[in-house]
């Protein structure tokens, strides 16, 4: 039988963008949202915190709030003013372009093994590094695929049947069990974490959100369909050899079975996957609609570009050794605490995931 899920509460704010939205959710539909954008950093946490409370409303209920509040007038308006900001600052941090071929391109070629967050992880991690990684990416893989499925109704013919194809593996393929959000959610509870929905956003600065309200934000907007579909593409195409090396990192630490399956899903499936993006999706795509060249090509370094914060961010505290995020994890320095579980349970998880 399946189990009632509990519905989560409205998150911490963190200033006064957060607390103007927060605050208002928390009172009657169509009482005032009352913001100020004057001086507000567009890649800032108050700002993202606000954005994906708003953004929020479209995923999953938040506990004692109204869900007519998704439609509010007053709470879109204030939505649509923080991603305008938000919006504003990707467009003039990435250069424009419109040669698709070359962007995709760019993105197969091998990344330096010795740069980035699993370099990191491969060379020096340890499971404190490991589980700080799990942590901030929940709050993507929570909500894994859901936006891009804002991007079927906008697509036609080959480009439509494509995308459904990548997203019906996302979504496990008819199998509750292999969606791909529920995979995550196991690999958290192997890591000794908590698997709940969005459990550790209080705890996950501003990198992480921003890059997760950039996927709600193109999802949302049909003029960014393109931008949409370029962003899926970088994930698809970069997912497998990123994951290879997660599946070494976390085999070297012996790792629970659940965290090593999540991302050894991905090895395979998105291998398959970066095909189907770029000469079904994309190619059919610009077939009928040349124009979303430039758009496509946006979404591409956009993701690059958030990527890389979070990446810079995190890189930075663990070098100076201390936590990349808001509050140390309850388990941080006990090192004796392996990621690994007793046999019987992996035997248990093998059978489960079989």
């Amino acid at each position: 039988m399946p189990t009632t899920t509990a519905r989560r509460v409205l998150p911490q704010p963190c200033g006064e963008l957060s607390s103007g939205v927060i605050d208002a959710l928390g009172t009657t539909v169509g009482s005032p949202v009352s913001i100020s954008l004057a001086g507000a950093d567009p890649y800032g946490r108050d700002l993202h915190l606000a954005l994906h409370t708003c953004y929020g409303l479209h995923y999953d209920a938040f506990a004692g709030v109204d869900p007519a509040w998704e439609w509010d007038p007053g709470l879109l308006g204030a939505r649509a003013e923080l991603e305008r900001v938000f919006l504003a600052a990707l467009r003039a941090d990435t250069v424009a372009g419109t040669d698709v071929a070359h962007e995709l391109d760019e993105l197969l070629v091998v990344p330096d093994e010795n740069a980035g967050v699993g370099a990191f992880l491969r060379d020096d991690g340890e499971p404190r590094h490991v589980r700080e990684y799990f942590v901030h990416r929940s709050i993507l893989h929570h909500q894994e695929a859901d936006p891009y499925a804002w991007l079927i109704p906008r697509l036609r013919g080959r480009a439509k049947a494509a995308l459904v194809a990548v997203e019906f593996d996302e979504f496990g393929g008819g199998r509750g069990e292999r969606i791909h959000q529920r995979l995550y959610a196991d690999l958290l509870a192997g890591a000794g974490l908590d698997p709940g929905y969005l459990r550790y956003l209080d705890v996950v600065p501003a990198p992480m959100l921003a890059l997760v309200n950039m996927m709600s934000l193109f999802g949302l907007h049909r003029a960014l369909r393109g931008a949409g579909v370029g962003h899926f593409a970088s994930v698809e195409i970069t997912s497998s050899p990123a994951s290879r090396r997660m599946v070494d990192v976390l085999e070297r630490l012996e790792a629970d079975v659940a965290c090593v399956a999540f991302y050894r899903e991905h090895v395979e499936a998105d291998a398959v996957h970066e095909q189907l993006m770029r000469r079904d999706v994309i190619g059919d795509l610009l077939d009928r609609e040349p124009e979303l060249s430039e758009s496509i090509v946006f979404g591409i370094r956009a993701t690059e570009l958030l990527e890389n914060r979070f990446a810079e961010h995190v890189l930075a505290c663990w070098r100076a050794d201390r936590t990349s995020l808001l509050d140390s994890l309850e388990f941080e320095g006990r090192e004796e605490l392996s990621m690994a579980v007793a046999s019987v349970d992996r035997e248990f998880r093998a059978i489960r995931h079989s």
